[in-house]
């Protein structure tokens, strides 16, 4: 069995929903990818006795618990004093701690303020974890079953400190066996699309299948035991694949990270060594935002209306039907741009349609390329966001597919 962990939170700025708690998503995230069982995330405010309590109770029923925030030199940071109570450690005034504490300050020729001493006070026998991106020293500390770990809250200061400090004493100090985690990533299927085009799939003992859906893409995650065979995921991996077909564009295996969609085009365009010119209408530049700093984007144009993209472009609108008109502006482009690829995106609807959420839109994207015309439409629902972040993703996967499977699509 793995150890068990819990991610333990303080602050009551969480509590109040004023702050997102993004500290124990991430600390999860990492502890789960060592192979900790991660059994509860609890989040306590200002109160004493609820932490005392707290720490008490994890202190006898997990292996290690990660903790952050209050640690800070203000009179509502109470994780120092709340751990000297729950254990009858005494704090002790560290004059490391202090030092450098009073060297961050000198680093930025600032006084330090005489709050500050407060975070140089420390449990009496805790292993000191020095900050050197912020003023809060950590510290950790074992009691009853567990290894506690207390780092500050500021994500900028947690991260690095538990990536360079505390990860090292994790994979040595328990006997881990990290799952095999693999993430399929899709665009233009939601989840309950996956969930039926993968029913007829069993599956196998010990594998957990889960999902991540955001405005963006929808992840399709199996978790496999440490000791399942290779040859075992790759089968089940390739037969969920299949039947996601055309709208996979990365999967990601254990230590892999393929990035988003966008990530996955750059790398594309800069393999392939292509370029592109971007119109669109109903995206309102987010094609061209999604590529911004790269080299291969010689040109992005937005035009509000299909009328006001054939009017500057001297094409009769009157005269020829959708799928004519977007293939004459991608070659008119193309000409003037010298880019190998041009890809169009037009909308031919109310501007009101747009931002009301019970109306769908109806998008034609067009990809030109050595090859010729490749074109697809989509209807798409939801509010004026969703409407505009879609209409930019499926444009884009337009260009991702043919770069990954060419002529078929």
């Amino acid at each position: 069995m793995n150890p068990i962990l819990e991610i333990f939170s303080q602050g009551e700025e969480i509590i109040s929903g004023h702050t997102v708690d993004t500290n124990a998503a991430w600390l999860s995230q990492q502890a789960v990818k060592q192979g900790f069982s991660v059994t509860r995330h609890t989040a306590v405010g200002d109160n004493m006795d609820d932490l005392v309590s707290l720490l008490r109770e994890i202190a006898g029923r997990a292996d290690c618990c990660l903790c952050t925030g209050g640690l800070g030199p203000t009179s509502d940071d109470l994780t120092a004093e709340a751990v000297s109570l729950a254990f009858d450690l005494p704090l002790v005034f560290d004059a490391e701690a202090l030092a450098t504490i009073q060297q961050y300050f000198s680093y930025r020729n600032k006084a330090m303020p005489e709050a500050n001493r407060k975070q140089a006070m420390l449990p009496e026998g805790c292993q000191r974890l020095d900050n050197e991106w912020g003023t809060a020293p950590g510290f950790a500390l074992h009691s009853g079953r567990c290894w506690f770990v207390f780092l500050p809250g500021v994500p900028s200061e947690m991260k690095p400190m538990f990536l360079e400090k505390i990860l090292p004493t994790l994979t040595s100090g328990f006997d881990l066996k990290p799952s095999n985690l693999v993430t399929i990533k899709t665009v233009g299927l939601g989840e309950s699309d996956i969930q039926q085009r993968i029913n007829a799939i069993t599956m196998p003992d010990g594998v957990k299948l889960g999902f991540r859906a955001s405005l963006n893409e929808v992840q399709t995650k199996l978790l496999f035991p440490h000791n399942y065979a290779e040859l075992s995921i790759d089968l089940l991996v390739e037969r969920i694949t299949r039947l996601l077909g055309n709208s996979v564009y990365a999967i990601d295996k254990p230590g892999e990270d393929s990035g988003d969609l966008a990530t996955v085009v750059n790398a594309l365009m800069t393999a392939h060594k292509k370029s592109l010119a971007v119109v669109e209408t109903i995206s309102q530049g987010l094609i061209a935002g999604f590529c911004v700093g790269s080299d291969w984007l010689l040109e992005s144009r937005y035009e509000q209306s299909l009328a006001r993209i054939t009017r500057n472009l001297g094409i009769d609108l009157d005269e020829t039907d959708l799928m004519e008109i977007a293939n004459e502006i991608a070659g008119l482009v193309q000409v003037n741009s010298g880019a190998d690829f041009v890809l169009v995106q037009l909308y031919n609807g109310e501007r009101q349609q747009l931002n009301d959420k019970t109306q769908t839109v109806f998008i034609f994207n067009v990809l030109l390329t050595a090859d010729g015309y490749v074109q697809e439409n989509h209807r798409i629902g939801g509010s004026g966001l969703r409407k505009r972040q879609q209409s930019a993703l499926l444009a884009l996967d337009l260009l991702r597919r043919y770069l990954q499977h060419e002529s078929a699509i």
